[in-house]
């Protein structure tokens, strides 16, 4: 559980705020420059670095919950040795697990809240505020990532609230992004806008509102994408680099699951034989490394057009899907599809999604969405690819951490 207070704390990088404190009796007083007093910190001078702080927070919470669901539904195979990440790959993951709280659930609500630190502030032109997009748009984007991957969620310490009130919630500050993005009449706000137009029509097709998702969809310019800019700093690799080349170079621990190990061009890999690392578990069949992120300063599509175009095909017809298909298909060089009914053409529209947008954080809604339409993963009851685990579990999403329940003031106790 995270409260707004030590959002902030977290938040306001790198500053230590203290009290100055001399001796008495000393005749000589010395100020440390590098100490702030808490009584002089007047937030709203600061809202430009609690905003991007915001942004950071949610890069480094989203790279978390890519590698997690892309465990979670086969887009890799845990290589994992630990017990409590297993548990994601073979769907029965517990309120105990250490990793769902720490790695998963603690970050994404970091991100949320210290969002809303910014939207808080009384900030000075608050229509066209920059910091107040930024702010909208990454806290958006928590929202919508707590509600596609969670089963359900809780925000600020606040009462449990369902996959539907945390859809309605994103789209609420995914609509100031777009306004006040608009609004501020710069490049930075229109890229905010634009990947908030992307966010919103992700949560209308989530609830299910596929007229309003097709045409948020369709006010996204062509060729926009919204990349989380990754950098490779030694000293802060775990917040700062691409998480997914992290679990792939310092743990060996993301081996790329059967249904991707194709020659499809957007799922690139070194196999048993040509990549130079060794699985930190004995993967059955050798170990498969991911290349599509090549360093740990490789950004991570958070937002684009293509997106769009799949949300705004979806929720199409059947002959629109296969003119968009059959688009994705030629791009990567694969022969045309032919729809026979709506079934199999959603199946299909869902294979490419699952190739264009590879470890990107997105199957785990769609797979909730549209749970018979997900190629590539073992049915409930199936057995785990590797043995000593328990068969594969029913999950379709994850629960709240039994931290969450036991703090939050909100929560029901039995």
């Amino acid at each position: 559980m995270i409260s707004i207070r030590s959002a902030v704390a977290r938040t306001m990088a790198g500053a230590v705020l203290a009290t100055s404190v001399a001796c008495s009796d000393s005749f000589v007083q010395v100020t440390n420059p590098d100490v702030i007093d808490a009584a002089t910190v007047d937030p709203s001078s600061g809202a430009t670095t609690l905003a991007l702080s915001a942004q950071q927070n949610f890069a480094t919470a989203y790279g978390w919950l890519s590698l997690y669901s892309g465990w979670f539904t086969e887009e890799a195979n845990v290589a994992d040795t630990f017990p409590t990440r297993n548990e994601f790959g073979f769907r029965l993951i517990t309120d105990l697990n250490t990793s769902l709280n720490g790695d998963v659930w603690r970050p994404i609500s970091l991100a949320a809240a210290s969002a809303k630190t910014v939207m808080d502030l009384d900030l000075p032109n608050p229509t066209s505020n920059i910091n107040y997009a930024r702010a909208a748009t990454f806290r958006g984007f928590s929202i919508l990532m707590i509600a596609t991957d969670f089963c359900t969620g809780a925000l600020s310490s606040g009462p449990e609230l369902t996959t539907a009130q945390l859809l309605d919630s994103a789209i609420v500050y995914f609509s100031k992004g777009v306004d006040i993005g608009k609004a501020a009449a710069s490049t930075d706000g229109t890229a905010l806008a634009n990947a908030s137009l992307v966010g919103r029509a992700r949560a209308k097709l989530q609830k299910g509102d596929k007229a309003g998702a097709a045409a948020d969809a369709a006010q996204v310019p062509a060729g926009f994408t919204y990349d989380l800019r990754m950098t490779d700093d030694l000293s802060s690799r775990t917040r700062l680099s691409n998480r997914i080349y992290q679990f792939t170079f310092d743990r060996s621990s993301i081996s790329v699951a059967p249904f991707y190990r194709t020659n499809d061009p957007r799922v690139t890999y070194k196999g048993p034989g040509v990549t130079k690392l060794t699985g930190q578990d004995a993967v059955p069949g050798g170990f498969y490394e991911q290349s599509k992120f090549p360093s740990f300063a490789s950004s991570m599509r958070l937002a684009s057009k293509l997106e769009a175009d799949y949300i705004a095909a979806e929720a199409s017809d059947v002959a629109a899907q296969t003119v968009f298909i059959n688009a994705r298909r030629a791009s990567a060089g694969l022969a045309p599809f032919v729809a026979t009914d709506a079934a199999s053409t959603l199946k299909e529209l869902m294979t490419q999604k699952a190739f264009d947008f590879y470890l990107e954080g997105k199957r785990l809604a769609d797979f909730r969405r549209n749970p018979a339409a997900i190629p590539g993963i073992t049915p409930a009851g199936g057995t785990y690819f590797k043995p000593g685990y328990a068969n594969v579990g029913n999950q379709t999403c994850y629960p709240l951490p039994k931290t969450e329940r036991d703090n939050n003031p909100n929560f029901k106790t039995n």
